[in-house]
C-alpha cells in the first residue's frame, strides 16, 4: 500500500502507526474536512475470492461498524466512517494523541502503576463500559493495547466490534488440536474459554485482568505457554494482588478479585455498580467536622493560598465552606484574579490533585449525587481560576460541569449563567468552531430552553447546527444530535410542522448511518412521535410510541429504563386518545416495573405514578387522584427538592384535584404556591410561570374574587404580550 494511497477519495494515508494480524492502521487526513484521522484497514485472507463469503463479511462489517460508529461517549474512540476501496475494508477513526496501557506499562518499566492513576483509569473505563453494555454492545477483547490514555488524562476504549470482525475474516487464533477459539489469552474470561455464552460481564472480567496488571505489573496468570494461561484463568484463582503490591489499598484488591469471579454471576452485576464501588473506595474519611471527605489535602489557615469564590455562589454549606477558605485573604487584581505574568506556576503535585478532584465529582454526578458533585466542582473552579486563570481549558472544564451539576439539579438560570461564561472562554481560546465550543453554546441552548426562552435556543441550535455540519459534516453523529434537540425546540416555539419535519430527517439520516434499531435512532422516533401528538395525531403518535417501545424491548429487554420510557409515553396517547382504563392499567403495570428497577424513590418511578393520577382523575376518582399526587409530590420535594420542576408539576396535579372536588379556596392556595415558586425559579414570564397564574386567576372566580382575577388575567396578559414579539 503506497504511501500516497487515497482511501475512497478522501482519506491521505500519510504514516502506519500500527500493524497486527488484521491490517494496518494509518496516521491520515481527511482530505474533505482538513483534519487528522486514523484509518484502520482490514484486509481478508483466506477465503477472500469466495463470493458468498465476502458477501457475508462486508454485511456484518458494515453492521459492526455501523454500532461502532453510533457509540458516543468521552471514553469511547470516536468512529467517523467506515467502507471498502478496492477490496479493502477500512475504519476511519480520531486520531489518538496519547500511548495505550500496554506502552503505559513499558515506559514505567513493568512497575505497576502509582494507584492514582491505576484508580483513575479503572473509574473511567467502568464508565464507559456502563454506557456501551447499556446500548447492548459488548466489547469481547479488552485488553491493555486497546484501552488509551490521552495527553489530557481522558482513557478511551478503542476497537470495539473488531473482535467479531477478526473472528469473521479469519484471523481467530485456535490452539492446536483444541478447537477453542483465541482472543488474547492473558485478558479472556472463563466463558470465552469454553466457547459459551458471552455477555457483558465478559467485558468485567478482561478489566479485572488489565486491573490486575496495571496495579502489580503483570497479568493474573503469567505463563509462558498460551495453554497454561487459558487453564489458569479456568481453574486457578488469582494471587491476591497485596502479596505483590502491599500499599495497594484492601478495597481495590477486593473490587479486582470480585471482577475475576469465575462465575460470571459472583462478579459485579454491570459497570454501572462497579463505577460505584471505585468511587466508595476513593473517597477518603472527613479531614474534620463539618468538611465533606474531598477536601482532604486542601491548605487551610494561615498557610493557605488565597482562593477566589466562584462566580455561582454557593447555597448553604458550600457558602460557608468557601467563605473558610477565602476569609481574610484580600484577592489581587482589579478582578480579584493575578494577572498570568503575577501568578506563580502551580506544582505538578497541586495540578495532579485538582485533576483528582475533578474526577470525584464527575463520580458523584453518575451517582446522582448533583448537590455533592456542584460543591467538589465549585471548589475546583475557584483554585484551578486563582491557579491557572479564568480561561484555562481545566477552569473551564471545571465550570462546565458547574454548569451540568446545576442544570440536573433544575437552577437552570444558575446553569446559564456558568455556560454562557465557558462557552465565551472557549471561544476567546479555541476559537467560535472549535467542538469544546459548540459544545457549551448547545449546553446554553439547552438551558434557555428549559427556562422557556425558546426563540433564543433556537437561534444558538440553528448556529451551532450549522458550524458543525462545516466542520463536522452533515451525517456526523454530534450534527444530528444538535439537529435532534433543534426539532424539539421548534415544537416547544409552536413550529410543529417544522420541529416534525426536522425530527423526520434526522430519524431517517440516523436510521441511515446506525441502522433502524441503534438507541439514537430510536431516541429520535421518540421526538417524531411527540411532534405527532402536538400535532394532535394521536393514532400516528401511539402507533409510533408503540414501535419505538417493541423495538427497544426487542434490543434491550423489557424492563430497561429506555424501554420504560417509551412505554410511560405510549401511556400518554392512551390517555389522550380518551382510553383512559387502558392508561391507568399500564401505569400499574410501569409502576411496579419501575419500583422493582430502580426503587420507589427515583424519579422515574415517580413520573410514572404521576401518569397514573392523572388518569384516576380522567376516570372520575378524583378522592384516589388527591391522595396519588399528594403522595408524589411529597416524595418529588424530598428527592428533586421544592423548586424541582417535577415536584411542581406534582404540585399543580394536588390543586387540580382539589378544584374538581370543589375545595376551591385550598386549590388556589397551592395554585399559588406554584406560581410563586415558578416565577421565582424561571422567571415571571416563563409560559409555565404565566399558566400558573392563569390558574391562580381561575381559582378566583371560583371563590368570587372577580376584580382580583381581572387584574391577574391583565397582568398575564400585559406579559404575554411583552414575551411573544420575541417569538416570532
Amino acid at each position: 500500500m503506497g504511501e500516497s494511497r487515497l482511501i475512497h477519495g478522501r482519506y491521505r494515508l500519510i504514516e502506519r502507526i500500527g500493524r497486527g494480524g488484521m491490517g494496518e492502521v494509518w496516521r491520515a487526513r481527511d482530505e474533505s474536512l482538513g483534519r487528522r484521522v486514523a484509518v484502520k484497514c482490514l484486509k481478508p485472507l483466506g477465503q477472500q475470492q469466495d463470493p458468498s463469503f465476502m458477501r457475508v463479511l462486508r454485511e456484518r462489517f458494515r453492521r459492526e461498524a455501523r454500532v461502532a460508529a453510533g457509540l458516543q461517549h468521552r471514553g469511547i474512540t470516536v468512529v467517523h466512517d467506515f467502507g471498502e476501496d478496492d477490496g479493502i475494508l477500512y475504519i476511519v477513526m480520531e486520531l489518538l494523541d496519547g500511548r495505550n496501557l500496554s506502552q503505559l506499562l513499558e515506559d514505567n518499566r513493568r512497575d505497576p502503576l502509582p494507584v492514582p492513576d491505576f484508580v483513575d483509569i479503572a473509574d473511567q473505563v467502568s464508565a464507559a463500559l456502563a454506557y456501551t453494555h447499556e446500548q447492548a454492545v459488548v466489547h469481547r477483547d479488552l485488553k491493555p493495547a486497546n484501552i488509551v490514555r490521552i495527553a489530557d488524562g481522558t482513557v478511551k476504549i478503542c476497537d470495539f466490534g473488531i473482535a467479531r470482525l477478526g473472528h469473521d475474516i479469519g484471523f481467530t487464533a485456535r490452539l492446536t488440536g483444541t478447537g477453542i477459539a483465541m482472543g488474547t489469552p492473558h485478558y479472556m474470561s472463563p466463558e470465552q474459554i469454553a466457547g459459551g455464552t458471552i455477555d457483558h460481564r465478559s467485558d468485567l472480567y478482561s478489566l479485572g485482568c488489565v486491573l490486575y496488571e496495571l496495579a502489580t505489573g503483570v497479568p493474573p496468570f503469567e505463563f509462558d505457554d498460551a495453554w497454561a494461561v487459558l487453564v489458569g484463568h479456568r481453574d486457578t484463582e488469582p494471587e491476591p494482588l497485596r502479596k505483590r503490591r502491599p500499599d495497594l489499598p484492601e478495597p481495590y484488591e477486593r473490587i479486582v478479585l470480585d471482577l475475576l469471579a469465575k462465575d460470571p454471576d459472583d462478579r459485579p452485576r454491570d459497570a454501572a455498580e462497579l463505577g460505584k464501588r471505585i468511587a466508595t473506595a476513593r473517597a477518603p474519611q472527613h479531614t474534620g467536622p463539618g468538611l465533606p471527605a474531598w477536601t482532604a489535602g486542601m491548605r487551610i489557615g494561615a498557610g493557605a493560598r488565597p482562593v477566589r469564590a466562584p462566580r455561582t455562589p454557593p447555597r448553604g454549606a458550600v457558602g460557608e465552606l468557601t467563605g473558610s477558605w477565602t476569609a481574610g485573604f484580600e484577592p489581587p487584581g482589579a478582578d480579584g484574579v493575578p494577572s498570568a505574568q503575577e501568578r506563580p506556576a502551580p506544582s505538578p503535585a497541586t495540578l495532579t490533585a485538582l485533576a483528582g478532584r475533578h474526577k470525584a465529582g464527575l463520580s458523584l454526578g453518575r451517582l446522582g449525587r448533583w448537590e455533592e458533585a456542584g460543591e467538589v466542582h465549585r471548589a475546583v473552579a475557584a483554585e484551578r481560576e486563582h491557579l491557572l486563570g479564568p480561561d484555562h481549558a481545566d477552569t473551564l472544564a471545571s465550570r462546565f460541569e458547574v454548569a451540568f451539576t446545576l442544570a440536573r439539579s433544575g437552577r437552570f438560570a444558575d446553569a446559564l449563567r456558568e455556560y454562557e461564561a465557558v462557552a465565551a472562554g472557549r471561544e476567546r481560546t479555541l476559537g467560535p468552531e472549535h467542538a469544546d465550543t459548540l459544545a457549551a453554546r448547545q449546553e446554553t441552548a439547552y438551558v434557555l430552553g428549559r427556562l422557556g426562552r425558546h426563540f433564543e435556543a433556537h437561534q444558538i441550535y440553528t448556529s451551532v447546527a450549522a458550524a458543525r455540519d462545516r466542520t463536522m459534516g452533515a451525517d456526523h453523529p454530534d450534527t444530528l444530535r444538535c439537529r435532534h434537540n433543534l426539532a424539539n425546540n421548534l415544537g416547544r416555539l409552536g413550529r410543529l410542522e417544522d420541529s416534525y419535519k426536522v425530527a423526520c430527517e434526522v430519524a431517517a439520516a440516523r436510521a441511515r448511518v446506525l441502522g433502524d434499531r441503534h438507541p439514537d435512532t430510536l431516541v429520535t422516533r421518540h421526538e417524531v412521535a411527540y411532534a405527532l401528538g402536538r400535532l394532535g395525531r394521536w393514532p400516528e403518535a401511539l402507533r409510533t410510541y408503540r414501535e419505538v417501545a417493541a423495538a427497544r424491548s426487542q434490543a434491550l429487554g423489557p424492563r430497561h429504563p429506555d424501554t420504560l420510557a417509551a412505554t410511560y409515553e405510549v401511556g400518554i396517547s392512551l390517555g389522550r386518545l380518551g382510553r383512559s382504563a387502558e392508561a391507568l392499567q399500564l401505569y400499574r403495570e410501569l409502576v411496579a416495573a419501575r419500583t422493582e428497577g430502580q426503587g420507589p424513590e427515583d424519579p422515574e418511578t415517580l413520573r410514572a405514578r404521576h401518569g397514573l393520577g392523572v388518569n384516576l382523575g380522567r376516570l372520575g376518582r378524583w378522592e384516589e387522584a388527591l391522595a396519588e399526587a399528594r403522595e408524589v409530590c411529597a416524595l418529588r420535594e424530598k428527592v428533586l427538592g421544592p423548586d424541582h420542576p417535577d415536584t411542581l408539576v406534582s404540585r399543580r396535579e394536588v390543586a387540580v384535584a382539589l378544584g374538581w372536588l370543589k375545595r376551591w379556596s385550598e386549590a388556589l392556595s397551592v395554585y399559588r404556591q406554584v406560581a410563586e415558586a415558578r416565577e421565582r425559579v424561571l422567571g415571571p414570564d416563563h409560559p409555565d410561570a404565566l399558566a400558573s397564574r392563569t390558574d391562580e386567576a381561575h381559582c378566583l372566580e371560583q371563590v368570587g374574587r372577580a376584580e382580583e382575577a381581572v387584574g391577574l388575567y391583565r397582568r398575564v396578559a400585559a406579559l404575554r404580550q411583552r414575551r411573544e414579539p420575541h417569538a416570532q
